[in-house]
């Protein structure tokens, strides 16, 4: 009786399947007004339900995940940015900023825009701000009641406005320099209102009566964008442009490697992005700020006595317990991103 080997063929491993994190089971609908009426204890019951890593889905965003855990947010930091996409991740903010703002662009693009930027935002160019952050913040406090209770949100959104006009702009007081501020405050305040942002694009998904919220920021923004564009071209025939000490020349100027200036959209995009990030967050936090002090009588006192040091502290502290920005957001691209166990699908 003769015996033959068998031979095992080889088996074919299946796909890893794409593992998201765990997450409510309610729908869309449901879970985006959970998020508007509702966002910090909405997402703190999925963070104690669901632990460090939850999935979501809104009318905004039908798949995403959402990292709570220190660790998962340091390993997604520390990811591939050509496969972790930051500027993708903000296009909600384009009808706001414009498709060319740095904050939504990635790869070569955002390295051109960061390069043509960051000389003017850092180091000796804002040490040189100092003395118009001064002006601008005796000028608020001299219009404060003396012995009655005021709001601190609306005078910190207006000095930070007056500085944004003074540093970035290049307008001082003036009527040109009033226009300006009445027109950039019309188009932010709608926006700057708690859920401003998430209410405007779901009023652009809705019914018949959706677009009139939309339409009013539509104009708003055109009237800004009037004034903006005539001083872009305005500037730009101006023979000592070099010698203004303001951002928007210096942005006019910038010239990347090969020679190359921003386009006049491109420096709409990042006058009105800088208009955000350095006005209504920095108001934000500024108000919190105090707020945080007004109601902690020891920390006020020794923010008065000791060294500046001891402030730069106390301002730290407060951004951690009052974060201005409450999320930030990356989207997948190419192969999918392996997080803690879980897979996370490209697009989400």
């Amino acid at each position: 009786m003769s015996t033959h080997a068998a031979t095992e063929a080889p088996v074919k491993q299946a796909p890893a399947q794409l593992k998201l994190p765990p997450g409510p089971r309610l729908p869309r609908f449901l879970q985006t007004i959970a998020f508007i009426l509702a966002g910090p204890r909405f997402l703190e019951a999925c963070r104690r339900r669901y632990g460090g890593a939850v999935t979501l889905g809104t009318l905004f965003d039908d798949k995403f995940v959402m990292l709570f855990d220190p660790a998962l947010v340091k390993e997604l930091f520390q990811g591939p940015h050509d496969q972790l996409r930051a500027g993708e991740a903000n296009a909600l903010l384009g009808p706001v900023l414009g498709q060319r703002s740095v904050l939504l662009l990635d790869g070569s693009e955002h390295l051109r825009h960061r390069k043509l930027m960051l000389p003017h935002l850092h180091g000796q160019r804002m040490q040189a701000y100092a003395q118009t952050i001064q002006e601008a913040t005796d000028r608020e406090i001299d219009s404060w009641p003396v012995g009655e209770p005021f709001a601190l949100l609306p005078t910190m959104q207006s000095l930070t406005l007056q500085v944004i006009m003074r540093a970035v702009f290049g307008y001082e007081p003036g009527p040109e320099s009033d226009e300006l501020r009445s027109r950039l405050r019309a188009m932010v305040e709608p926006l700057s209102r708690p859920r401003g942002l998430p209410l405007m694009m779901l009023l652009g998904r809705l019914g018949s009566d959706r677009r009139a919220a939309a339409q009013r920021f539509e104009a708003q923004r055109r009237a800004v964008d009037e004034i903006l564009y005539d001083e872009i071209a305005h500037r730009r025939a101006e023979p000592d442009l070099a010698e203004r000490d303001d951002v928007f020349s210096a942005l006019l100027l910038a010239e990347d490697e090969d020679g190359n200036r921003l386009r006049d959209a491109e420096v709409r995009d990042e006058l009105v992005t800088l208009l955000l990030a350095g006005h209504e967050t920095t108001a934000t936090g500024l108000a919190w700020t105090l707020h945080l002090v007004l109601h902690s009588p020891e920390v006020l006192a020794n923010a008065r006595l000791r060294p500046d040091e001891y402030l730069d502290a106390v301002v730290k502290e407060s951004l951690r317990l009052r974060p201005v920005i409450p999320g930030v957001g990356r989207i997948v691209r190419g192969e999918p991103f392996r997080l803690n166990g879980y897979v996370i699908p490209a697009g989400v």
